[in-house]
């Protein structure tokens, strides 16, 4: 591929000049920013690139927060039950919670928000009181389990604590301050201003992100550190102040159990309350209000805004219907795989979409195993999560990509060096090719239904590695580089718009959980429209615990639609039907799918083409003019995305031999009928040799692992 220049972001390192200036160079950079832990020296600053500069506005201000500890921000913790052995109990509020982060807020409008519970018998208790960090219940019964509600503020900002004990920072913890009071945005406000004076050489303020982090809570046992971890949590937005004002516009009051939720907390993988979604409402609304005058300031000064959404991005939801009105310039999202590269580009509300690659220059990855020292092979992992992110680049736009860290550590990898360079021109290249259009889809539209609907588009809760075993998050995966135009809809979208607009819809997950959908099944208008869609002549997808909820006939509530049901336990007495496999290789060929023994087969009419240990995995049943296919679950990987295609092409009536798809399931392609370009990628960590039919003819390449071809028809 040709050099080009542009749409990088090169992080930049005071001390290493001539090393920043000539990566510059070699990756084709036109933007230098600093990182967390780095500085921009003169030299660089002045070199002629455009410079990002990071600023997280709620850290950094220690000198403030220490003047103002009443104004940190805090959170809802519930200690671990303790077993009552007499009539007195007394808890240690922080026993269990790690004490660099927590500390306890003693404040009495906090105080006035604590609640205990028995729970053995799941009440409220009344008869307790605090002293010295512990908690004392009187009247107790002996042997119940009883646990503390409390409000803690949080004393090291998570993703500086996090930065700190992975690189092994020698420097003063990090605080964070709470917007949601008058003081604190003034002063943030002041401090903005001063910032953009100051930085007249900044070409974009890049926020890291807004206000609130995700919640990750850490314990004081080294052995379960990680108590605790949501991206998508909205638990870490707690004060008093916000709580009285919550209950002056919703005209009732949020209680401590309503966040603690016994202990379980409040998931975004699970369906939540109705509670639940007012209080994101109110977050959101705050975040977007206040966050739009620091964005109007940085336009003032002639900067443009680009916000990250990772780290403090609750309330910063991308799909949201309100996230155009922060007046965000850019949209910058850290990513590992396809869906994540989708969930930034398709943000209609932003002009320009940048991702950042990983891995990222830190001498460890997320997981702690070696990147950037010995032991390390930053280059294998760089290809890696480059298959898997240029699968969705591929299928939208881009505009930008860059790196985050230290850029000195990649002085000992050279081999690194120029494997950047090299995928810094293929995306530049495949950039130029989505100018002219959208990439050719196939027939079939696609929905996934979901509790989040389009609010959570193209993502499951945070990092495909975070969450491997999710249905959904595979399947969503899977979609992201398939040649099909696909939408996430919501329970309350299949009542008010209907389903016309779609040929497949797909439902995936556990019970219970908002992938599935949870308590949305028990809407009986919901299950009737969806079978009177599927009558009609739609496909009707599920995976794993599809429509499944409890108290009523069926455990999947499309049972009729899927012949097949769940909790297969429950019927132990019954009779269940004996089958046959009738294997159908031209779809499943190679497909691997775990069973599950707790399903079961409803009528006659269901064919079985794939099982396992006489187990079904993969099944069909037809519906009126429709069908209903179930997998008993699904995994992410090359031959299992080309068997969820073929799946969806049958389904819809299509021929599995379609033009501008690749005959071999390691590849993929994505042809631009602007450009009349065609691009093929070898997925596979080996050599791959695959035909593509096209309107010119047929196209035979061979392509070296993890490499491109691409062809100009």
């Amino acid at each position: 591929m040709s050099k080009t220049k542009g749409g990088f972001t090169l992080p930049g390192e005071s001390g290493y000049e001539k090393l920043t200036l000539e990566m510059a160079e070699k990756w084709g950079a036109d933007v230098i920013r600093d990182s967390d832990g780095t500085e921009l020296s003169p030299e660089i600053i002045n070199a002629g690139y455009g410079i990002y500069s990071t600023i997280c506005i709620i850290r950094d201000h220690n000198e403030w927060a220490k003047q103002n500890m009443d104004k940190l921000q805090g959170t809802f913790l519930m200690t671990d039950p303790v077993v009552a052995e007499s009539a007195t109990v007394n808890i240690d509020l922080m026993k269990d919670f790690f004490a660099e982060q927590f500390k306890i807020n003693e404040s009495e409008e906090s105080k006035a928000y604590w609640q205990v519970f028995d729970r053995t018998t799941n009440t409220e208790v009344k008869d307790w009181s605090y002293a010295d960090g512990a908690v004392t219940i009187k009247n107790a019964i002996p042997w119940h389990k009883y646990t503390v509600n409390f409000m803690a503020w949080r004393i090291w900002e998570e993703i500086s604590m996090y930065n700190h004990t992975t690189n092994n920072w020698d420097k003063e913890h990090l605080m964070q301050i709470d917007p949601r009071y008058p003081e604190t945005r003034e002063y943030m406000k002041t401090w903005l201003r001063n910032w953009c004076e100051t930085h007249p050489a900044t070409t974009v303020v890049r926020f890291t992100s807004m206000f609130y982090n995700f919640v990750w809570i850490w314990g004081s046992d080294a052995r379960r550190r990680e108590r605790y971890s949501d991206w998508a949590s909205y638990d870490f937005t707690v004060s008093p102040l916000a709580l009285k004002e919550f209950e002056a516009k919703y005209g009732y009051a949020m209680t401590s159990e309503d966040f603690i939720n016994m202990g379980k907390l409040n998931s975004n993988h699970m369906a939540c309350s109705s509670k639940k979604l007012d209080w994101m409402e109110f977050i959101n609304d705050f975040v977007i209000g206040f966050g739009r005058e620091l964005v109007d300031m940085v336009h003032e000064y002639g900067k443009k805004a680009y916000v990250f959404y990772d780290d403090s991005w609750v309330g910063v939801e991308p799909w949201g219907k309100r996230f155009g009105d922060f007046g965000f310039d850019g949209l910058i999202k850290c990513v590992f795989n396809a869906y994540e590269t989708r969930l930034c580009a398709g943000c209609d509300a932003v002009e320009t979409h940048e991702i950042r690659l990983h891995p990222y220059l830190f001498p460890t990855g997320l997981g702690g195993a070696p990147t950037f020292m010995e032991g390390g092979n930053p280059t294998l992992d760089a290809k890696e999560y480059w298959k898997n992110v240029r699968r969705g680049l591929l299928r939208d736009k881009i505009d930008r990509i860059g790196l985050g860290g230290y850029l000195s550590l990649t002085i000992p990898f050279p081999d690194f060096q120029d494997y950047i360079e090299k995928i810094s021109d293929e995306f530049r290249m495949i950039r130029t090719f989505h100018n002219n259009g959208k990439p050719y889809v196939l027939k079939p539209k696609v929905a996934v239904l979901t509790f989040w609907g389009r609010l959570r588009s193209w993502t499951c809760g945070g990092h495909y590695h975070e969450n491997p075993d999710l249905d959904l998050i595979n399947v969503i995966e899977a979609l992201a580089g398939m040649p099909f135009d696909v939408d996430f809809i919501s329970f309350e979208d299949v009542k008010e718009k209907g389903l016309d607009a779609y040929d497949v819809v797909i439902n995936a997950g556990f019970a219970g959980s908002a992938w599935s959908g949870g308590y949305k099944w028990c809407d009986a208008d919901v299950v009737t429209r969806l079978t009177e869609w599927v009558a009609n002549g739609g496909a009707f997808i599920g995976v794993g615990e599809p429509s499944a909820v409890g108290g009523y006939d069926t455990y999947f509530r499309m049972a009729h639609v899927l012949g097949i049901d769940g909790n297969a336990k429950a019927r132990i007495s019954h009779g269940r039907y004996s089958f046959d496999t009738e294997y159908d290789d031209v779809i499943v060929s190679g497909t691997t799918i775990e069973p599950r023994d707790d399903i079961y087969i409803t009528d006659g009419v269901t064919r079985v083409i794939a099982s396992d240990m006489g187990c079904p995995t993969i099944t069909t049943h037809s519906f009126g003019k429709g069908i209903g296919i179930y997998l008993a679950g699904y995994k992410h990987d090359e031959v299992n995305n080309r068997t969820l295609l073929n799946l969806i092409l049958k389904a819809t009536g299509e021929e599995l031999e379609q033009k501008y798809l690749t005959d071999n399931a390691m590849c993929e392609c994505c042809y631009y009928p602007g450009d009349n370009q065609l691009v093929i990628i070898n997925n596979a960590d080996r050599e791959e040799t695959t035909t593509v039919r096209t309107d010119a003819g047929d196209k035979t390449v061979t392509i070296a692992a993890f490499d491109t071809a691409i062809i100009k028809l």
